[in-house]
């Protein structure tokens, strides 16, 4: 074993270690407070579901009735905390909390991918004439604050770099009519996904550079999104295996293809400067008492005909429900399955995620969606498919090859056993 897989292999024995020691302590302390205190322990359980009752609803108001939930939702956890130091209890609980976000961090670190990419990674031949496209506005500038263009060309790479006016998929057809024999893209998501639809097209191989913002794609091959310089080694030095596309009405996808609340949001203009104040300003009128019926009809996986849908999302391989601590990633992106997530408004059937490797959505009229966090509309019915293995994608030899949640337990009760076996050796 090299130096440095020995040294990678000895943090996460440590990190497995102290999530266990952590742990330990942490319910100790929990038990123990219950066991002294057990009816403020109900009342702060109580008041904090109170808290987050009021604090929903105001979410799914306007004006007066927002204000009016909002600020109560403030009282009630002010209330909880003022009955715990009353009570002498907020030295306690704070141990409490600190203690189980540490020992959460931690059980992350000991399940976190390290070393070089391995087993379904194959080495990569190396390219004649590799060409990497690149956005310079993606992630405010990013790939002109890293020189990528020249990083590029010292590794033999052509750049090509978009123009403030341009267009990305005529230049990406220029590289390949030009002779490209890998194309590879710098930019965000978006950019992302109209680069590898004409790679996969046209049998080429694909290189993932995160120059964007959040780079949700490059996390989840198991590219380390704080190094796009070491990513540029996929050219020279890489790996690579074969990854699912998704498609909605023909159009490629990488990652998700959003209904309701996410896409109305991206389709106004405040939302590039305010996220979150755009988000919870179009919640009313997606999944908000008041807001109109919602013309989007489809059925989920137990045969349900849902008419009431707030939020839809669609993505290119299922996001890790249901995995300890795995939201937000999906652990594979060649299970050849869409992962559908569907919220109806209140009083209907509620949550429900499934995996399914076709989908349709119905509705009256032209949908706002938001695919690969880009606004655009959609003619129904909405039509969602996946291509297994449609993309050959290459990636660095020295980085992980592995998305955050792909070695994190299914279940909450093998995680105490795979932890052990972490600590006590280098295997999980």
């Amino acid at each position: 074993m090299s130096p440095s897989k020995r040294h990678s292999a000895a943090r996460r024995r440590l990190a497995a270690a102290l999530a266990l020691v952590l742990g330990a302590a942490t319910l100790t302390a929990a038990v123990t407070t219950a066991l002294e205190r057990p009816g403020t322990g109900l009342l702060a359980l109580a008041g904090l579901a109170i808290a987050l009752w009021l604090a929903w609803h105001g979410i799914l108001r306007r004006g007066v009735k927002r204000a009016l939930c909002l600020t109560g939702a403030v009282l009630a956890i002010a209330a909880v905390l003022g009955m715990l130091a009353e009570r002498g209890l907020v030295l306690e609980l704070s141990v409490v909390g600190t203690g189980a976000i540490l020992s959460a961090l931690a059980v992350r670190r000991a399940f976190a991918p390290h070393g070089s990419a391995g087993g379904a990674w194959k080495p990569a031949p190396k390219s004649r004439q590799a060409t990497l496209l690149i956005n310079p506005r993606s992630g405010g500038g990013k790939a002109e604050r890293f020189a990528i263009a020249d990083e590029a060309r010292a590794r033999g790479v052509q750049p090509l770099v978009l123009d403030s006016n341009g267009d990305l998929q005529p230049l990406a057809c220029r590289a390949i009519a030009g002779g490209a024999d890998v194309l590879g893209m710098a930019g965000g998501d978006g950019s992302m996904a109209v680069v590898a639809a004409l790679a996969a097209e046209h049998g080429l191989p694909f290189v993932c550079i995160p120059a964007g913002t959040r780079n949700h794609f490059a996390l989840d091959l198991g590219v380390d999104r704080d190094d796009p310089i070491g990513a540029l080694d996929a050219f020279t030095d890489g790996v690579e295996q074969r990854v699912d596309l998704a498609d909605v009405n023909g159009r490629t996808f990488v990652n998700n293809v959003s209904l309701g609340v996410y896409a109305l949001a991206v389709h106004r203009d405040a939302y590039r400067g305010a996220k979150l104040r755009t988000l919870l300003a179009v919640m009313p009128d997606v999944i908000g008492p008041t807001a109109p019926t919602t013309p989007v009809r489809l059925t989920d996986d137990l045969g349900r005909s849902r008419t009431d849908a707030g939020i839809v999302l669609v993505s290119n391989n299922p996001y890790a429900h249901d995995r300890v601590l795995g939201g937000g990633t999906r652990p594979r992106l060649d299970s050849g399955h869409l992962g559908i997530v569907v919220l109806d408004r209140p009083g209907g059937h509620g949550l429900r995620a499934w995996s399914s490797a076709a989908f349709e959505v119905s509705a009256a009229s032209t949908l706002s969606a938001s695919a690969d966090g880009e606004a655009l509309t959609l003619e129904p019915p909405i039509r969602f498919t996946i291509r297994p293995a449609a993309l050959r994608v290459r990636i660095s030899a020295r980085h992980p090859g592995l998305s955050p949640s792909a070695l994190l337990p299914r279940r909450a009760r093998s995680t105490l056993p795979r932890l052990a076996r972490i600590a006590i050796r280098t295997k999980g």
